[in-house]
């Protein structure tokens, strides 16, 4: 089945790529990888942004977290990256604004996570950081970043 078929099939469908906030590109392509710089959380076109910890509900913030998800994918299209070529998904860096006494940062990372494993099997299976940050661009709630090896 086709990566297009799959996201079909569990009814996703993928936001339009976020513009860069400021001066780099959202996915550079090379030696087989595509790198994709950090994607912020727009859940129906609006950014969640707050703390975990304070403001920001724990479901909130995973589904945050899987909002990145989306638009990493949404970012390797708008690159002419074709989601069948997506070979495996290496390592995903979430970055989630939190206040000092959350340590549940590895569960808030699970939303984008468990959507590359969703949509992609096996392959979507990764290495990943699930780090606390204080703040985050814009006041996001969660960031996330992506290494993914992509067949030539």
């Amino acid at each position: 089945m086709s990566i297009e078929a799959r996201l079909q099939e569990l009814g996703i469908v993928l936001p339009k790529a976020a513009a860069p906030v400021a001066s780099y590109v959202p996915v550079v392509v090379h030696g087989g990888f595509a790198h994709v710089s950090g994607q912020l959380p727009f859940v129906e076109g609006e950014l969640v942004t707050g703390r975990l910890g304070s403001d920001v509900s724990m479901q909130d913030g995973i589904t945050a977290a899987r909002a990145c998800g989306l638009m990493i994918l949404a970012q390797l299209k708008a690159a002419l990256v074709p989601l069948d070529k997506v070979e495996r998904i290496v390592k995903l860096g979430a970055f989630i604004n939190s206040t000092p006494d959350f340590t549940d940062q590895p569960k808030v990372a699970n939303g984008a996570s468990e959507l590359m494993f969703d949509v992609f099997g096996e392959k979507g299976r990764h290495a990943r950081a699930a780090v606390g940050v204080p703040c985050l661009p814009l006041g996001a709630a969660v960031e996330v970043d992506a290494v993914i090896a992509i067949a030539e």
